[in-house]
């Protein structure tokens, strides 16, 4: 049997209309505890994936724990990507117990989500899980999660991988809505980003433009 290949993505692949952003718990309180990433690199990817996700124009939730009373409020390198949406403050642990959520993901109406937040065992391994049993496809962005060790997320994302989750990660989040550096329309944004937010690829990038003005899509 022939097979011949033909130069199209596949369908595993993340597209800005084909899943919706959900991100939980970015919150002080929470972060206090977190071990398994240091807080600056968290926050940073956290940005990074909030950004990319505004800029492509993807149907993002923002929900939060006990926001009021306990946990403070979302880190503002996110709520800043999204200026005047609404947080959904919860007090179950779990998001997809939480009704005001729910309604949302179904007024969205996207089949394929993506999570990320605090802390991974619980905040994102209850909403995958309670996801994956209802039939969507769930996507985990690794490091834009964390957790109060390193064997505490290693092992949620274990349990999540093996249950069907997908793992991927804040960056390769922002250049698979790329996927092409010849889209001239989300260029600069893309590229922007990654400077801001990137880390040591973002600094490349500025060195490249800076010294010799090289772009990606020559």
């Amino acid at each position: 049997m022939t097979i011949n290949a033909t130069p199209t993505p596949g369908s595993l692949l993340v597209t800005p209309g084909d899943h919706a952003l959900i991100m939980i718990d970015f919150q002080s309180q929470m972060s206090f505890a977190t071990k398994s990433i240091d807080a600056v690199n968290l926050r940073n990817n956290a940005a990074l994936v909030a950004h990319a996700a505004a800029g492509f124009g993807v149907s993002t939730i923002l929900t939060t724990v006990a926001e009021k009373t306990f946990s403070g409020p979302m880190f503002s390198e996110i709520t800043e990507a999204f200026p005047g949406q609404a947080l959904l403050d919860r007090t179950s642990m779990n998001t997809w117990e939480d009704a005001a959520v729910i309604k949302e993901v179904n007024r969205i109406g996207k089949k394929r989500l993506v999570m990320c937040g605090l802390w991974t065992s619980v905040c994102i391994v209850g909403p995958s899980l309670s996801a994956l049993d209802q039939g969507f496809e769930v996507y985990v962005i690794a490091d834009a999660c964390g957790d109060i060790s390193t064997e505490a997320h290693d092992r949620a994302m274990d349990r999540m991988v093996q249950a069907g989750v997908k793992p991927m990660t804040s960056l390769q989040y922002l250049l698979e809505l790329q996927r092409d550096w010849a889209r001239s329309e989300t260029y600069e944004m893309t590229t922007g980003i990654a400077k801001k937010f990137g880390g040591a690829y973002g600094l490349g990038l500025v060195y490249a433009k800076s010294m010799f003005g090289a772009s990606e899509g020559h």
